[in-house]
């Protein structure tokens, strides 16, 4: 079984200035900057035949070339069931242009719609059973935070395998939007 997901990687000066965020939180699991990407899709657990039937869809998809910013920090949950802090992508129809024709190729390859809403954005660091104290201060110092504009010229699929440290993704295929 593989467990993939289809994304965005992020080039190499905008990890490291994401990076620079990954402290001053204690209890925060930060993930590791060699991980740091945008989710178009999260598929989750298939066998061989059908991540084949998943790269034969995206390999048919269409789009063009586009330009993306961050800027500013959320979380996913609230209070002492916060799950996640990330860094907000900024709204861009090019985006959410491709993310639909992204899940549409992965639904006609066999796999059940997403039903959450698409929030687009970089996972910085998750959190176990205990909230640090400190998020809300931690938020406050760097929700000023912006990083690019910078290219997306493809799109990836990536599986995620575990490693001792959490989770490590591998690119499997890219997929280059038309420039």
């Amino acid at each position: 079984m593989l467990r993939l997901f289809v994304g965005l990687a992020l080039p190499d000066p905008i990890r490291d200035e994401l990076a620079l965020l990954c402290s001053g939180l204690p209890g925060a699991r930060w993930v590791d900057d060699n991980n740091f990407h945008i989710t178009l899709r999260f598929i989750g657990e298939v066998d061989e035949h059908a991540a084949g039937e998943i790269d034969f869809e995206l390999s048919k998809l269409r789009a063009g070339a586009f330009r993306l910013s961050l800027a500013g920090l959320g979380t996913f949950g609230q209070g002492h069931k916060t799950r996640a802090l990330w860094v907000r992508v900024e709204p861009d129809p090019a985006l959410d242009l491709l993310q639909g024709r992204v899940e549409a190729a992965v639904a006609r390859a066999g796999i059940a719609r997403e039903a959450r809403k698409f929030t687009p954005h970089v996972t910085l660091a998750r959190f176990n059973a205990r909230v640090p104290d400190r998020l809300q201060d931690y938020i406050a110092a760097n929700n000023l935070f912006r990083a690019g504009p910078f290219a997306v010229e493809e799109f990836v699929l990536f599986e995620s395998r575990m490693g001792k440290g959490g989770s490590v993704y591998h690119a499997l295929q890219g997929y280059p939007l038309q420039s």
